[in-house]
């Protein structure tokens, strides 16, 4: 990776705190919304999409428990084709990013552009607390109770809300990607047999499931030191990667645990990426990191210390019993997921995230799915932020499962 890749990832994570840098803020609460929209900004369809003379709408939807998502559809690519039954597929980022996730790279390499260009209408997810999905019908972001939620709530709301409204809108059962924390709420929600109505096939990017054989030492440091329980008890309850608390808290105390080398952080966290362009480092730096709830990093905490997948433990029996009606948080059942449902796994030898051996406990619990609807894809020279922003990516990733779609 070059080095002023590193550099620049270092300098925005470490000194860079964007609070000086963002946009300011205003309430819409004229609109019955008490959403934060930053001031002037185009929006992921505007500053990502429309430049490069694709058609792109904004859409917003709003979840169960009151959180408003927004979402961009590229309808159409630019071969000029009738949009009119296009077969629908979901994009759905992951940790600590959002939609812009899936168009970083050109045209004639981002996911997204791709697909649209090869007949399939496409939507872009993105997650609650990210930049433009902070809006809720009551809470502010500045609200506590704002960030109360997990990655369970991102499977039993958001996911949901974006899979019926995609749904809904096209008539069709839809196709889905998921990139790291996208493909741990897709195989929870699978496990519970939810979904699957509206479901055609899923494609799963650095599956996540298990992780508690995790090899980056930044995560499992951050998990086994409980950093982001401290952060939450010091009323940190907005996850902010560029936030000056965050920084502080990552130089004084995760970057002197030996193991961590944090003159290369962005390889500690993910692994050593084969194949990243330096060309697109000011777009991703515009666009990301994004924001997420301290209680979702505890909840990933707790997969790794704990080896397991199951939901948010409250660490005390009673308030489990008060949320779940028993004393231990119930599990998700990779083994309940239908064997008859179409999946495409791609993992990479090099992610510290998506281990090698934790992929292979998920694979194991797979076992009985059937031959014809499990496609296994491995790349040995592969890394966590290669499958959404290496170069080589759609030769090596998304042709097969550009491929593995038109069977379903």
């Amino acid at each position: 990776m070059a080095k002023n890749f590193v550099t620049i990832i270092i300098f925005i994570l470490f000194c860079g705190s964007a609070a000086g840098n963002r946009a300011k803020l205003f309430s819409a609460k004229s609109q019955g919304i008490a959403a934060l929209v930053p001031k002037g900004a185009d929006g992921i369809c505007k500053s990502m999409v429309e430049r490069h003379n694709y058609v792109c709408q904004e859409h917003m939807v709003t979840t169960q428990d009151g959180f408003i998502l927004s979402m961009q559809r590229i309808p159409v690519g630019q071969s000029g084709e009738s949009p009119e039954k296009r077969p629908p597929i979901l994009l759905q980022h992951g940790l600590l990013l959002d939609g812009a996730t899936w168009l970083l790279l050109p045209p004639k390499q981002s996911l997204a552009f791709l697909l649209a260009d090869n007949g399939y209408d496409v939507w872009i997810a993105n997650t609650r607390g990210t930049k433009y999905s902070r809006g809720h019908i009551s809470l502010a972001p500045t609200d506590p109770a704002y960030w109360d939620w997990s990655w369970d709530e991102l499977v039993a709301y958001d996911l949901p809300a974006t899979f019926k409204y995609v749904h809904d809108q096209t008539g069709q059962k839809l196709h889905y990607v998921g990139h790291s924390l996208g493909t741990l709420i897709a195989l929870a929600a699978f496990s519970r047999s939810e979904l699957l109505n509206m479901l055609r096939s899923a494609v799963l990017l650095c599956p996540i499931a298990y992780v508690g054989q995790i090899a980056s030492p930044l995560a499992r440091i951050i998990a086994d030191n409980f950093f982001a329980e401290t952060l939450y008890q010091l009323g940190l309850y907005e996850f902010d990667p560029r936030g000056e608390a965050v920084v502080k808290f990552l130089l004084k105390d995760v970057c002197k645990k030996p193991g961590v080398d944090c003159t290369n952080l962005f390889t500690a966290f993910t692994g050593q990426n084969c194949c990243l362009n330096s060309t697109i480092v000011d777009i991703f730096l515009d666009h990301e990191p994004q924001s997420t709830a301290t209680k979702n990093m505890i909840h990933l905490s707790q997969m790794i210390r704990e080896g397991t997948i199951a939901m948010y433990d409250y660490n005390d029996e009673n308030e489990n019993r008060k949320h779940y009606g028993q004393p231990k948080p119930p599990v998700y059942k990779m083994t309940s997921i239908p064997n008859e449902l179409p999946l495409f796994l791609s993992y990479g030898g090099a992610d510290a995230l998506s281990d090698v051996k934790d992929v292979q406990h998920l694979l194991d619990s797979l076992k009985g799915h059937d031959g014809d609807k499990l496609v296994i894809q491995y790349r040995e020279d592969y890394a966590h932020a290669d499958y959404v922003m290496a170069g080589n990516a759609k030769q090596d990733v998304y042709d097969p499962l550009m491929a593995f779609f038109k069977l379903q």
